[in-house]
């Protein structure tokens, strides 16, 4: 037999609740639908940044495989109108998409003999906080390599730092740019030494290496 007493407080508590449901039903719903609301919002826009990279996508491969068609036949004029085409991309263009965009058209820039905006644009990434650190990295690399003899070597030597340390993905290259950068402060001991420290660095890339080796083999005449 069920107990009296258990019914009663079955019954008022039921009342609670309907009572509470009574006075506190709209804040429920208005807390239930903005859960789903919040929900559906990043689903949308998720949906929205796939789009954007996917449109992203279309545009830079659009551009570049132009660039790429023209192979060695590509002239200083279109080298810099196809930069300046990668460069209003880039304006519009989602994180990823815009430094890749910046550092191919300051290649192009620096390919056609037109160095300050190149290295603009090298430091925009450098400097970009949203872009990837291996890009941001890269574009400092690709600065010092064309600043050297140009720019200060403290400010060369200042923005290989960071990239020459083994765990860094660009350090062979970083390397090599400081061993030229001892050269050409006459620190010819300290560049053979460098240059024979990259030519057995298995992790360096092959053609690294090799101009180690080469440079090595001219050093010690």
């Amino acid at each position: 037999m069920v107990d009296i007493f258990d019914e009663i407080s079955d019954d008022l508590r039921t009342e609670r609740a309907l009572g509470l449901l009574r006075r506190f039903g709209g804040v429920f719903i208005l807390a239930a639908a903005l859960v789903v609301l919040g929900v559906a919002g990043d689903q949308l826009w998720l949906a929205y940044q796939a789009r954007q990279s996917n449109a992203a996508s279309v545009k830079f491969l659009g551009i570049t495989q132009q660039i790429d068609a023209l192979g060695s036949t590509i002239t200083s004029q279109q080298q810099i109108s196809n930069a300046q085409a990668l460069t209003h991309f880039a304006a519009t263009a989602p994180a990823g998409y815009r430094s890749l965009a910046d550092l191919r058209a300051a290649a192009l820039y620096a390919q056609a003999g037109q160095i300050d905006p190149a290295e603009a644009l090298w430091n925009n990434v450098s400097a970009d906080n949203a872009a990837d650190p291996l890009l941001r990295q890269l574009a400092d690399l690709l600065w010092a390599q064309h600043a050297l003899g140009l720019a200060p070597d403290d400010a060369v030597a200042a923005r290989l730092a960071p990239l020459t340390v083994p765990e860094n993905t660009w350090h062979g290259l970083a390397q090599e740019t400081q061993a030229l950068l001892y050269l050409h402060e006459g620190k010819t001991d300290q560049a053979k030494a460098l240059f024979s420290q990259i030519a057995s660095d298995p992790s360096a890339p092959e053609g690294v290496r090799n101009r180690a080796d080469g440079l090595l083999a001219q050093l010690n005449g």
